[in-house]
């Protein structure tokens, strides 16, 4: 249509193009908006109660507008995302941290009040509102406690987001704004800073918005379609999603006569009081002996204890069931123990196993792909971490498909996800094609 091939000219021409996205961008991963013709507050005002989602918040996957937003960077043509939305789901696309500035917070990230080191989680933050959290920052030197980066309806927005943002938005010559009802301020009043500055402001919106008038281009249709639209005009690919998720794996054991008393935990890399939140269960099995019957682990923190001959050299066959949402049903791990040898301590180039791992899964295109990032080795204990593919999303600009995940957050009983409505998640939908251009 016209308007797309208008707004993919104005992307193309830009030289400072900056992106103010709102839930609208999130309601195609299963996450609902707030003023859509489904969102939380419509369907409250219409005594409806709180929609549905389609599948864990913590297992929601990038959309094909997050997804494009990267290539765009990548490209040289986007210069900063500013977000309203606290779903994470920006920097669970590959979008870097230091190009997006969050207004609202995130619900999967930590930040240190001292050295302001940022913690970001596979896992919903248990507070919001800057509150304390159980975890204390990882720096020997620092050790304080940690605090939610969600905003409360009181709390102002964070002076380093919100600087950085109209800084981005003054020095912006063309200011997109997508999936996005421009009506909670200050933020909404963010993109006419271009227009000062002799910039421009395009809004894609399934709704109208106040700032319409003042917009250079106005589309009301699905985010996602119009932006597929825009990728396929400037010939640039969309690339695929790929979740990669970690556990740590220890192996204790203490020597009694001749005996082996041995404990295996299988934990977060982010502690033991974390949940590995894409795991349902584990099965131990014990491949060369008959003699060791197999278990399912089922709580977390999963741990196993056995006894065993000082003697015994044995495999242990760890099989990960992954939980709904997640792009494949299992994976494996095989780990061969011996207690009379000391295994060697190393640790790999963590970015380049990745890319590797992600290259194998867009490969294949499947996910389960598991490798070792590193291990350390002691007398009486054994520390490993490992890397999974979970997930893979190949986005078809064409139709559209994205996965059907199973499972509903809003329901699921967590603390954060019923306080869902007291984030300061900006709303805005897409579930209609319609189109309207309005010029000022």
């Amino acid at each position: 249509m016209v308007q797309i091939e208008e707004l993919a000219v104005m992307v193309q021409k830009s030289k400072h193009l900056v992106v103010f996205t709102g839930a609208g961008i999130s309601t195609s991963s299963g996450i609902p908006d707030f003023r859509g013709p489904k969102g939380v507050w419509t369907l409250q005002r219409a005594g409806k109660g709180v929609p549905d989602a389609s599948l864990p918040f913590h297992r929601a996957a990038p959309t094909l507008t997050h997804m494009a937003l990267v290539e765009l960077e990548r490209a040289g043509l986007l210069k900063f995302v500013i977000s309203q939305n606290v779903d994470s789901l920006h920097l669970r696309s590959g979008f870097p941290r230091e190009k997006l500035a969050e207004l609202h917070g995130n619900s999967f990230k930590e930040v240190c009040p001292c050295c302001k080191t940022e913690y970001l989680r596979d896992f919903e933050i248990e507070t919001i509102g800057l509150k304390d959290t159980p975890r204390r920052c990882a720096d020997k030197n620092c050790g304080a406690r940690l605090k939610d980066t969600v905003l409360d309806w009181e709390d102002a927005l964070p002076p380093e987001e919100m600087n950085s943002a109209e800084e981005q938005c003054r020095t912006a010559d063309l200011v997109l704004c997508l999936g996005t009802s421009l009506q909670i301020t200050p933020a909404c009043n963010m993109p006419l800073l271009s227009i000062k500055n002799g910039g421009k402001v395009a809004i894609v919106n399934l709704q109208a918005t106040p700032k319409d008038k003042k917009a250079s281009l106005v589309i009301h249709g699905l985010v996602d379609k119009v932006i597929a639209g825009v990728m396929c005009i400037l010939s640039l690919r969309i690339p695929p999603y790929i979740r990669t998720d970690f556990i740590q794996l220890l192996l204790r054991h203490t020597v009694k006569k001749k005996c082996v008393r041995w404990t295996l935990r299988v934990t977060s890399v982010h502690g033991m009081r974390a949940p590995l939140s894409f795991l349902r269960s584990i099965e131990v099995s014990f491949p060369d002996r008959s003699d060791m019957k197999p278990v399912v682990l089922m709580e977390q923190p999963f741990s196993l204890q056995r006894e065993t001959s000082m003697t015994s050299i044995f495999s242990m066959l760890l099989t990960l069931k992954f939980s709904d949402g997640c792009g494949c049903s299992s994976s494996s791990i095989e780990c061969h123990v011996n207690f009379q040898k000391q295994k060697e301590s190393f640790v790999r180039d963590r970015s380049l196993v990745l890319q590797e791992l992600k290259c194998t899964a867009e490969r294949q295109s499947r996910a389960g792909q598991q490798s070792i990032l590193e291990r350390e080795s002691l007398p009486r204990a054994e520390t490993s971490i490992h890397a999974f593919v979970t997930n893979i999303i190949r986005y078809d600009a064409e139709d559209l498909k994205v996965a059907d995940p199973k499972g509903s957050w809003m329901n699921s009983g967590s603390s954060t996800s019923s306080n869902l409505a007291k984030r300061l998640v900006e709303g805005a939908s897409g579930y209609s094609a319609s189109t309207k251009k309005l010029k000022c």
